[in-house]
C-alpha cells in the first residue's frame, strides 16, 4: 500500500513485492517491480483511476479506544451469523449454520481482508502453520476471505492453505452481520496498521508466492477489515475486529481461549 494523495479515485497496479517503512507510524507503503507488469500492488489516489467510491463509502469510521470482546457483540450473533451464505473455495454455497462445529464444538472464525492483501497472505500463512495446534486441540479453523471462489483458489494453491479451512464471501455479508470496519481511513491511515513492521520477517516469507491477481474484481472490497472470533457451537466467546490493516488478533490469545473451552 502506497500513500494517498488529494484525488478522489481509487485503483490498483502490481508485481513483484518489497516492503518500506513508513516516515510516519499511520502509514506504511509497499512498492512492487518491473514498470512493466500491468498491474501494481499499490493502492492510491489517481486522476486517471477508473473505481470511484461514494462518500458513504469514503467515511472514515471513528476508532475505538478498546478492543473488542465478545459483550461487544448482540448475544445472538452466532444465530444471526448461521443464516449468512458464502462459498466454499471450490465454490459450493454453504450457510455459516453449517460450518459451526454443533454440540458445543469450538471453531475459530478468521475473516481475512481479501485474498488480495498482503498482510492477509501473512495471517494466512500463520494459520496454516497452527492449523495442526488447532486440530489436535479439537478446534475447527475457518478462514473467510472478500472475494470469489477463483480468488480464494489463488491463495490456496500458492500460499498454500488448505482448501477445506477457506471460504470465500464475495458480498461481505458476514463482515456486514458482524460490523466489521470498512473505510479509506481504516484502510490507510489508523496507526494499528504500522504493526505489521513487528512481524516483517513473516511478512516477507508469506510474499513468495504472492500475487496481486487473488484481488477482488469489486475494487471497493479492498477497503474492508477483518476480524477473529471463536464460537462454542452458536456462542460467541471471543470477538475482535481489527482496527486497520495488518492488525491482526494475536494467536497466542486466541488459543488461551480455545484451550479454557472444554471440547465436546
Amino acid at each position: 500500500m502506497a500513500l494517498i494523495s488529494s484525488s478522489q479515485t481509487l485503483t490498483l497496479r502490481s508485481t513483484s513485492p518489497t516492503l518500506s517503512h513508513p516516515s510516519h507510524p499511520s502509514h506504511f507503503a509497499i512498492s512492487q517491480s518491473p514498470p512493466s507488469n500491468p498491474h501494481s500492488l499499490s493502492l492510491f489516489y489517481s486522476p486517471k483511476s477508473t473505481t470511484q467510491f461514494s462518500a458513504r463509502q469514503l467515511v472514515v469510521p471513528r476508532a475505538s479506544s478498546t478492543e473488542s470482546t465478545a459483550v461487544d457483540f448482540n448475544p445472538s450473533i452466532g444465530e444471526i451469523l448461521g443464516d449468512v451464505s458464502i462459498f466454499t473455495a471450490a465454490g459450493d454455497s454453504v450457510q455459516f449454520k453449517d460450518l459451526l462445529v454443533p454440540n458445543e464444538g469450538v471453531a475459530v472464525v478468521a475473516l481475512l481482508r481479501h485474498f488480495g492483501c498482503v498482510c492477509c497472505w501473512e495471517l494466512a500463512a500463520s494459520l496454516k502453520e497452527n492449523k495442526a495446534r488447532f486440530d489436535s486441540a479439537g478446534v475447527k479453523l475457518i478462514a473467510v476471505g472478500v472475494g470469489t471462489p477463483d480468488k480464494a483458489r489463488i491463495l490456496a494453491e500458492r500460499l498454500p492453505f488448505p482448501m477445506d479451512s477457506l471460504y470465500a464471501d464475495p458480498d461481505r455479508k458476514a463482515y456486514d452481520v458482524l460490523g466489521l470496519y470498512y473505510g479509506l481511513g481504516r484502510t490507510f491511515f489508523n496507526p494499528a496498521s504500522a504493526k505489521v513492521f513487528s512481524r516483517f520477517e513473516a511478512f516477507q516469507k508469506a510474499l513468495k508466492n504472492y500475487t496481486i491477481e487473488a484481488t477482488p474484481e469489486d475494487r471497493s472490497s479492498v477497503l474492508q477489515q477483518g476480524g477473529m472470533f471463536v464460537f462454542k457451537g452458536k456462542q460467541l466467546l471471543y470477538g475482535r475486529k481489527d482496527e486497520g490493516t495488518g492488525d491482526h488478533a494475536p494467536l497466542d490469545d486466541i488459543f488461551d481461549v480455545c484451550c479454557k473451552v472444554p471440547v465436546s
